[in-house]
């Protein structure tokens, strides 16, 4: 041992106390803003991930189709005098993260075609959303240059809050899998690697509609909110990837594990994305809409025509 240097053991207590101080002033030099975001996506992330665990826990009881009876976890249109045997037979094919990218293109053939297919039981929701982006767009400019917007301070918070609780939702699904992989839990998987197609299929579209629209940011030209833009190239504001990204993965765990707590949260903190970013003038409310509403259907989307599991 060095000389002039006493073993651990034969510290005094008080020499011993100030041992860890140094660690505690370097988290404490660490910036505010970072140490916010990167705490709002952990309890973000933790929050998704065990309400949808919990919730998978108390759902839990026999596996779908090993009773006679009809499985809580079949859609609602699916034939009601199926024997176990049948509904074995018409299940969907497993969920795994090899056969994720064949399933992503199929995902995109069947999105962009999606318009020719439009039923009547379709417009209750496309009606509305249309509507209110219209109405949306002709007043972003007034919504955006309110008194209440102008605040440096209020919009650097609520940007760091939108970044942490998007770290959150792609976090939650990554924590699910890990968590279903760990405990072999087929449903935990299914959810976490669902959330994660659906994300991307979101980020596609999201990329693809922004280079069409190319739509000026907030904190340009006074708000106006300008389209087709050449100037501002893959940077387009319409619509918000945030709320497209967050809705997506928020849409899959609420639909896997169907508890109020789930859908209470992951909703309630997929708001939060679309509330953050206009209050952070990153967006225009209609911006936000559209992200919401894209990220939402592409979610249910992925959700209803891929699990296996869930209610």
């Amino acid at each position: 041992m060095t000389k002039g240097i006493k073993p651990i053991s034969k510290l005094h207590f008080t020499e011993k106390t100030h041992l860890p101080v140094y660690r505690v002033s370097r988290l404490k030099q660490l910036p505010a803003s970072k140490t916010m975001r990167l705490s709002s996506g952990i309890v973000c992330a933790l929050m998704l991930a065990t309400c949808a665990i919990v919730q998978g826990q108390n759902a839990a009881g026999p596996d779908p189709g090993t009773s006679g009876g009809i499985s809580l976890s079949a859609l609602p249109d699916a034939p009601q005098p199926q024997s176990s045997v049948a509904g074995e037979t018409a299940e969907a094919p497993p969920v795994t993260l090899r056969n994720t990218p064949l399933h992503i293109l199929k995902d995109q053939a069947a999105i962009w075609s999606s318009p020719a297919r439009v039923r009547d039981s379709d417009l209750p929701i496309l009606v509305p959303l249309v509507l209110g982006t219209t109405v949306l767009v002709t007043t972003d400019h007034q919504v955006m240059n309110s008194s209440k917007l102008q605040n440096a301070s209020l919009n650097n918070e609520a940007t760091t809050a939108s970044n942490g609780l998007l770290g959150g939702f792609v976090v939650a699904p990554v924590a699910i899998y890990g968590l279903g992989f760990l405990h072999h839990d087929e449903h935990a998987t299914e959810t976490g690697t669902l959330a994660g197609e659906a994300m991307v299929d979101s980020l596609v579209i999201d990329e693809v509609m922004k280079a069409v629209t190319m739509r000026e940011r907030p904190t340009l030209d006074g708000a106006k909110g300008k389209f087709f833009q050449s100037g501002v190239g893959l940077d387009s504001s319409f619509p918000s990837t945030h709320s497209i990204i967050a809705w997506s993965s928020a849409t899959v765990i609420a639909e896997e594990y169907g508890g109020p707590l789930t859908k209470i949260t992951a909703y309630g903190l997929a708001t939060g994305v679309s509330l953050t970013r206009v209050l952070g003038k990153q967006h225009f409310p209609s911006d936000v809409l559209v992200g919401s509403a894209v990220g939402w259907m592409v979610g249910r989307y992925i959700a209803h025509k891929r699990r296996r599991y869930g209610q």
